[in-house]
Formats: structure tokens, sequence, C-alpha cells
């Protein structure tokens, strides 16, 4: 084959491992393997490794750093052309050279996946460059996740797909020798290229802590009114709260000076009510409203901790429904008048 035909043979075969071959995929007609010296057994190995901590709480948004490792190792070769002259054999020491590379890991493409509703994977598949034989990955790659706010604790497996091309084989060829050095000085390699696939599973794990819901809100209120909230929360997590207290934000139209209540300690599956003391702006439009609150208690190990943010839905009600003075006075009026009527009456019998 003349130097032409090699660099097209060449060309294509780097077009072909760009391609999704087989696991086990045929060798290319154009792959001439007549000056094929050698047959490497062996490849890429890549290992991850989840970085810091791995367990988090309910409700977080977190990013997850990744770690690659390339343990690939050559297992082992055989010879498949004996070397029949001195140019033969400077071509199977350059096969050899070039064979030593089939370890490496070429353009890393890492896919993260979560088979489990409670975790979803926010990121999409991100490109972690090349990877040498024994060699640690230079950053990071790096997934966000999201850990729903009902998720049970205990751990969840997330699937890491490593996609990736790797050198499956090697051709060398050349005529022209240096007498003075021995080199081949017209040698040209065919290279290719198969792509391949590693999975592996990485685990994140929803903590054991207690976790706050409001399950029932009563209480009337009406515009330019004051009146008492009642609010039940409940633990729903695996961990008590010790000495809870419970601390309302009360934004327009709502305002409060009374805006903490004592839930006391609450184990799983307790509830408590807090009371407050809320006033109404009189501009307040009769319609839903949301209020936050959080929970300030002392964990397990006696640490104070503060929950994320409950709400609490509530309601301002249209002032028709309530009884203004005004209303109050001009009732008790019409009842008095409607007496000294009776008692008229009575005496006119009499």
């Amino acid at each position: 084959m003349n130097k032409k035909g090699i660099f097209a043979a060449v060309t294509t075969l780097l077009i072909l491992g760009l391609a999704a071959l087989p696991a086990q995929a045929a060798i290319p007609e154009n792959f001439d393997i007549s000056n094929n010296y050698y047959t490497v057994y062996g490849g890429p190995d890549l290992s991850a490794t989840l970085l810091g901590d791995n367990e988090f709480s309910r409700g977080d948004t977190v990013t997850l750093s990744i770690e690659m490792m390339n343990k690939g190792a050559i297992s082992g070769f055989k010879s498949e052309d004996e070397a029949d002259d001195g140019k033969e054999t400077v071509l199977q020491k350059t096969e050899m050279q070039y064979e030593a590379q089939t370890v490496t890991a070429i353009g890393i493409l890492a896919t993260l996946t979560s088979d489990d509703p409670n975790i979803k994977v926010k990121s999409g598949s991100q490109e972690a460059g090349t990877l040498k034989q024994g060699k640690d990955s230079s950053s990071p790659t790096k997934f966000t996740i999201e850990i729903s706010k009902n998720a049970p604790a205990g751990t969840y497996p997330l699937t890491l797909d490593l996609s990736y091309k790797y050198q499956n084989n090697v051709q060398v060829g050349g005529d022209d020798i240096d007498t003075t050095t021995g080199l081949v000085t017209n040698h040209e390699v065919g290279i290719w290229y198969e792509n391949t696939t590693q999975t592996q599973t990485l685990e994140v794990k929803v903590k054991k802590e207690p976790y706050f819901e409001v399950t029932e809100v009563e209480g009337n209120l009406y515009p330019d009114e004051g009146g008492m909230l009642y609010v039940t929360y409940k633990n729903t997590g695996e961990e008590p709260a010790k000495d809870a207290t419970v601390r309302v934000s009360a934004g327009d139209p709502f305002s409060t000076t009374d805006d903490q209540a004592y839930l006391g300690t609450l184990n799983p599956g307790e509830s408590s009510v807090a009371v407050f003391d809320m006033d109404v702006d009189e501009d307040a439009n009769p319609k839903p409203y949301s209020l936050n609150s959080e929970i300030l208690y002392e964990d397990t190990d006696g640490h104070d901790q503060i929950s994320d943010s409950v709400k609490i839905n509530t309601e301002v009600l249209s002032a028709e429904k309530s009884l203004p003075g005004y209303q109050i006075g001009a009732g008790i009026g019409f009842i008095a008048l409607a007496a000294c009527f009776v008692l008229y009456r009575k005496k006119q019998q009499e």
C-alpha cells in the first residue's frame, strides 16, 4: 500500500473510531493487518469515587463531585507476525510502543441517573476528558441532584455510565530505513478505535432527622380585626425534636406581637398545636394566604437545629361574614327597642 493509500486508511479508521461499534466489532476491511505484529489484551478500567460526605437532608439540592481513576492494565499480548528483516524489527518495536496506549480512556462522557423518584438528577451528561493508565482525573466531574422533601430516610443508588473510546488495534508500515540511525523514516500508523461503556453504582443517603408538616389550621381572620390562629404541627420524621419552638413570619397583610409558640418535645408521629394572636390590615383582600414558619429544636446529639420553612395556609374572610362594631350596636339597640315595645303593649293590656 503506498503512502496515499495508507493515509486514506488511517483517516477512515479514525472516523470509524468516532462511531459506536459493537462490543466485539469486526475488523474493518480497510484495516490491513498484514503488518499487525501484536495483539494486545487489556484496556482501560475506570473507577469512580464520590468525594466528600454522601449523607444529606430531605429537601436538599446538592452538587456531587465525582473523581475518576483509570486502573486499566495490559494483561498480555500475542505475537501475530515475526520480523523477517531489520526493517520489520523496527516496525515491530514501533507498534509495541503504540499498543501500550490501549489502556488510555479517550473522550470520557459521564451520565448519572436515578431510578428512584425521590432523587432527581438535574444535570445532563458531563465531559470528563481523557484519562491515562494509573492517573486520576485532574478535576472532579459534577452533577446536581434534588432530594424530595418526602424522601424516606435511607440509602439511594445512583447509576453512573462512563462512555469512552479506546485503542483496539494498531498497524504500522514503512519501507525507508535510515542506515545511520536504523529508524524507518516514512513509517505510517493506522489506529482502530472502539467505543465502550462502563457502569458503576454510587450511593447517597438521606439522613434520619425530625421533619415537620402542618396538618391543620383553624381560626377566623377578618380585615381590620385580630384573631387567634391555631396551627397543628406534626413530626413526620424519624428522630425526636426536643424543646421545639415555632416562629412565624407575619408578612402583609398580617402582623403580630406574638410570633413564637412552644411545642415541647415532639417524638416521631406526634403533634402539637401552636397558637398565634394575629392582626389583619383593614384593607386586606379576602383570599387565601400563606405564612412561613420554622421550628427551632434540639436534636438527639444535643445540637440546636432550625428546620426548613414550613408553610401555613390560611385565609382572610370577607368582612360581610363578620359582625363589625356598628352592626353590633345596631343589633343591641334593635333588641332594646323591641323589649320596650313588648313592655308597652303589656301595660296597655292591663
